[in-house]
């Protein structure tokens, strides 16, 4: 039985370049997990529904259980491991610590890699805007008020406001 081809990807992930070879079928998250030891990022249900693998890709986030590792050739990987400077947290790293943003820590890495993607995107005006763009990362321990005044603090936006014009019904859930 021949070996499965193998397709040649560089990639920097955290500043630091990679020269790989590998096969077609290798996930992105399974890329950073298993291949390069970047255990930050979490498998949670390997179905892009929970954001539990968010990671910037060029800036953007992306859930990387949904992305080939090949097609991120000559892209710019950010993991959680590479947004602190040194000891000195990200923006974003510090306000969850000072928010008490997390409780179990495993949707941490995705919500924070989320919300530095949403603060790069400048998309959120109000808390309703973050609720609705942080919506694909799911916390299972209810910290969302929390993960709310963390990241509303970093984007600059009064937790307590609303958009009037597309205002939170109490009990559902956002799309």
């Amino acid at each position: 039985m021949q070996a499965p081809e193998r397709h040649p990807l560089t990639i920097t992930v955290n500043g630091r370049e990679h020269t790989l070879e590998l096969e077609a079928w290798v996930t992105l998250l399974d890329l950073l997990r298993e291949r390069l030891g970047l255990t930050g990022t979490k498998k949670g249900c390997d179905h892009g529904q929970c954001g539990a693998c968010t990671v910037l890709v060029d800036g953007r986030r992306i859930n990387s259980c949904l992305t080939l590792a090949v097609m991120q050739d000559g892209r710019d990987i950010t993991t959680v491991e590479g947004l602190a400077d040194g000891d000195k947290l990200h923006p974003v790293q510090q306000a969850f610590v000072e928010h008490d943003a997390f409780q179990c820590g495993y949707c941490t890495p995705g919500q924070i890699c989320s919300a530095v993607g949403l603060v790069n995107e400048g998309q959120a005006r109000c808390s309703a805007d973050v609720r609705e763009l942080m919506s694909g990362n799911i916390c299972r321990c209810g910290a969302y008020p929390q993960i709310l005044r963390a990241v509303s603090q970093v984007a600059g936006i009064d937790p307590a406001s609303e958009n009037a014009e597309r205002g939170v019904v109490t009990g559902t859930v956002p799309a």
